[in-house]
């Protein structure tokens, strides 16, 4: 029995080393070129040492604010964008009541929060 096995381990894998594998695929040509640099239009909050805010939306950047400040600028930019999900990013040094009264801000709001880190 267990010859039988081998044998036909061996035929299968002279088999799949004989076997022609290259399938000839016609692939669709791309009409225009897309910019590979693109900026990402997701609205950003970026939670400072200091535990103030900067709001970015694509190219767009606000000035250092309070929470109360950046609660509206926030809201807008959501609204700019059209999208529902938020960015946030913290400094090390930050508190994490910072960081928290922004995800509570998202989750009032019906955003979905994404927690974001540099490696």
């Amino acid at each position: 029995m267990t010859d039988l096995v081998f044998l036909l381990l061996i035929f299968f894998i002279i088999m799949s080393l004989m076997a022609n594998n290259q399938t000839p695929l016609d692939l669709p040509k791309a009409e225009q070129n897309l910019p590979t640099d693109q900026t990402p239009v997701e609205p950003t909050v970026l939670v400072l040492e200091n535990n103030n805010y900067v709001v970015k939306l694509g190219d767009k950047e606000s000035d250092e604010v309070n929470y109360t400040d950046m609660e509206g600028l926030i809201t807008a930019a959501v609204e700019e964008s059209g999208k529902t999900k938020v960015r946030i990013a913290g400094h090390k040094q930050a508190d994490y009541e910072s960081v928290f009264k922004v995800l509570g801000l998202s989750q009032f709001n019906g955003w979905d929060p994404v927690l974001a880190y540099d490696k």
